[in-house]
């Protein structure tokens, strides 16, 4: 017999409600809420305000605390580019006050006749405090290498004069 846990197929979009903050899920949703809707005083409620909170992905190294998080978002919110992102093909776990969920996300980045489909895998982090859950940790890595390449020079284009954005996708 398997204790094999069957990855959830039904993608979090950011569009779910978000009735109850102290379940996990919805504290997943506002995550994407937050990031397909560029919403950075959303995206603070989401992040643990910790020097703890840590980001780490493929093009912008590790980002530790919330201010350095914030500076991600707050360039990539900005960027002229149009982007959405899904959470996919995901586990959940769960340890008292810890949540976590390991799977694929999926989604592109836009720009005129410029588009880049995007697959990542990601871990999300999510630690309870004060009755509800905030994200501690996020990795996302690309591995398919010709993917990366086409990310890199995207990112490039978005804003050739700063650091690659972050988000899900960094």
């Amino acid at each position: 017999m398997s204790n094999r846990i069957a990855p959830i197929q039904e993608p979090v979009t950011g569009r779910e409600e978000i009735a109850d903050l102290s379940q996990p899920r919805c504290a997943l949703t506002q995550f994407y809420r937050a990031l397909n809707c560029r919403d950075l005083p959303l995206m603070e409620q989401n992040w643990a305000d910790s020097e703890e909170a840590a980001m780490d992905n493929p093009l912008g190294g590790i980002k530790r605390g919330w201010p350095e998080i914030r500076s991600i978002y707050e360039r990539l919110f900005e960027t002229p580019w149009t982007y959405s992102f899904e959470f996919w093909d995901y586990t959940e776990h769960r340890a008292t006050d810890v949540y976590w969920v390991v799977g694929r996300e999926r989604g592109y980045l836009a720009r005129d006749d410029d588009r880049l489909d995007l697959a990542i895998r990601t871990t999300r982090l999510f630690q309870r405090a004060g009755g509800r859950w905030r994200q501690v940790h996020h990795h996302g890595s690309i591995e398919d290498t010709r993917m990366l390449t086409s990310y890199v020079a995207a990112i490039r284009r978005m804003s050739p004069s700063a650091p690659p954005p972050g988000g899900t996708f960094a």
